[in-house]
C-alpha cells in the first residue's frame, strides 16, 4: 500500500466504533512479538490536559538527550501527527509499510474467531511497533479514551499520570467523578509511580484507593507537589515549582492558562518519578524542555491584530478554563465567539459558561457525523445576546467572525476539536 491507501484503510476502521475490551490489542501484540514490552513508557490519562502535558514530558526526556516517542490523538491535520519521534511525525512512507504488515495479521485475528480490531486499537499497535523498531528510549503514551479498557493501557508503565478528572464521555466512563477516577486509574499497575493534578476530592479518593491496593506511591499536585503561579500573559505562563527532588523558580511555559501550571506541575513530577528507576534528568532540561512546548489548538493566539483566540473547549471542564484564561490574560472591546459543538456533549452547559462574555456568536458545524441538530446551539445562544449567526461552512463562519470583529476586539473560535482544526487550517493557509 501507498499512503493514501494505508490511511484510507485505517480509518475505514471506525466502522468498527469503540469496542471496549483489551482482547484484540493483547492479542495484537502477542502476534507483533510483543513491541510494547521493551518500551519504558510514561503513560498519561485524564479529562483535559493530557495532550499537553504529555508534550511538555516529551520535550523534558529530548532536552536531556534521550530519544523519545510520542503517540497522541486525535490530531489537527495530518493523521501523522498522531505519531511522533522527537518532534518528528512518523514518514508517510513508513506509515504506509507498517499498515501494509500489519493488514495480514488482523485478517488472521479474525481467521482465528477474535473481533476485527478498531481503528484505535491498529493506530495503538502501529506506535508502539514503529517505537520498538526505532528503539527509542522513552515513550510517552496518551490515552485515547479512559484508561483500564483503552488499548494503550496494553503497556507496563514506569509513571502513570492523571491529568485531571471531570464529567465528559459518560456514556463510556459513568455518571460520577468516583466512576470515572475509576477508569482513568486503570493505568496504574504495580510497580510504577503515579502521579496525579486532579483536584476533585472524590476523583483523589479513588485514585488514592486504586494505588494503595496495588502498592504504587501517588504523588499529588497540591499536596506533594506545589506549583505557584508568578505571570499569566498571552505569551505564555511562568511559576514556580515544589518538586519532588527540587524546587524551581521563574519556570517558563509558552502555553496560555493558569491551567498549564497545574498541567506542568504535573508533567515535571512525571520526570522526576524517574529517579526512583535511577534515571535522573537535569533542571536545565527540564527549563529548556517547558520553554519549547508548544500545543497547538489549545488556548492558542493566532492573530494579534484583531486578537483571535482558537481552543478546543468541547466540554465543561475546557470551557471553565476558556473563561478563567479570557478573564485572567485578554483585554479587549467586545469578544466574539465562533462556536461549534458536536451533539453528544454538554452544549447548554458549555453556553452557560462561555455566553455571558459574549456580545455576538457564530454557531457552525463540526466535520462530523456527531454533529446533528447544530443549529439547536443558535436558539441556546440567543438566551446570552440578540447577535446570533448561523454558518453552517467552517471557513465562512471564521470570516463572519472576522467581519464582527473590530481592532481592539477578541474573536475565540471554539468548540469541537473537528471545527477548531478546520478553522485552524483555513486561518494558517490564508496567513501563507
Amino acid at each position: 500500500m501507498n499512503f493514501p491507501e494505508a490511511l484510507e484503510y485505517i480509518t475505514e476502521l471506525t466502522k468498527f466504533g469503540w469496542n471496549p475490551g483489551l482482547a484484540r490489542i493483547e492479542k495484537l501484540m502477542e502476534i507483533l512479538d510483543h513491541p510494547e514490552k521493551s518500551l519504558k513508557v510514561i503513560h498519561v490519562t485524564g479529562t483535559n490536559g493530557k495532550g499537553s502535558t504529555s508534550a511538555m514530558i516529551s520535550n523534558i526526556l529530548q532536552a536531556a538527550g534521550y530519544k523519545v516517542g510520542l503517540f497522541t490523538s486525535p490530531h489537527l491535520h495530518t493523521y501523522t501527527e498522531r505519531i511522533q519521534i522527537n518532534g518528528a511525525q512518523i514518514p508517510e512512507e513508513r506509515m504506509a509499510q507498517l499498515v501494509t504488515a500489519l493488514k495480514p495479521n488482523l485478517e488472521k485475528m479474525v481467521a482465528e474467531g477474535f473481533e476485527h480490531p478498531t481503528e484505535f486499537e491498529v493506530i495503538t499497535a502501529l506506535a508502539l511497533l514503529y517505537f520498538a523498531q526505532e528503539q527509542i528510549d522513552f515513550c510517552v503514551l496518551e490515552v485515547g479514551l479512559g484508561g483500564a479498557i483503552d488499548s494503550t493501557n496494553v503497556v507496563q508503565p514506569l509513571v502513570a499520570v492523571i491529568t485531571n478528572i471531570a464529567m465528559d464521555h459518560m456514556d463510556y466512563l459513568g455518571n460520577t467523578l468516583g466512576e470515572i477516577a475509576k477508569v482513568k486509574a486503570g493505568i496504574i499497575k504495580p510497580g510504577c509511580k503515579a502521579i496525579t493534578a486532579s483536584d476533585q476530592a472524590e476523583a483523589l479518593s479513588v485514585i488514592r484507593e486504586v494505588c494503595a491496593e496495588k502498592n504504587v506511591d501517588l504523588y499529588e499536585v497540591g499536596k506533594d507537589i506545589i506549583y505557584q503561579i508568578k505571570n499569566l500573559s498571552s505569551e505564555g505562563t511562568c511559576f514556580d515549582l515544589k518538586g519532588l527532588g527540587r524546587n524551581y523558580v521563574d519556570l517558563w511555559l509558552p502555553l496560555i492558562g493558569s491551567h498549564q501550571g497545574r498541567n506542568g506541575a504535573a508533567a515535571i513530577a512525571a520526570v522526576e518519578a524517574l529517579s526512583f528507576f535511577d534515571i535522573q534528568i537535569s533542571e536545565e532540561a527540564i527549563r529548556e524542555g517547558l520553554q519549547k512546548t508548544i500545543w497547538p489548538g489549545r488556548l492558542e493566539l493566532v492573530r494579534k491584530n484583531p486578537q483571535i483566540l482558537i481552543d478546543a473547549a468541547h466540554n465543561l471542564e475546557g470551557a471553565l478554563s476558556l473563561q478563567r484564561a479570557i478573564k485572567e490574560i485578554f483585554h479587549y472591546k467586545n469578544l466574539v465567539f465562533v462556536l461549534g459543538m458536536l451533539a453528544d456533549k454538554e452544549r447548554e452547559k458549555v453556553l452557560d459558561v462561555l455566553g455571558p462574555l459574549a456580545q455576538k456568536i457564530v454557531i457552525t458545524k463540526p466535520n462530523s457525523p456527531r454533529a446533528n441538530n447544530w443549529e439547536e446551539l443558535a436558539l441556546m445562544a440567543q438566551k446570552y445576546t440578540e447577535d446570533v449567526y448561523r454558518q453552517e461552512d467552517i471557513a465562512q463562519a471564521v470570516e463572519k467572525g472576522i467581519s464582527l470583529t473590530g481592532p481592539e476586539d477578541l474573536l475565540c473560535i471554539t468548540g469541537s476539536i473537528y471545527m477548531i482544526a478546520e478553522a485552524r487550517a483555513y486561518l494558517l493557509s490564508k496567513t501563507d
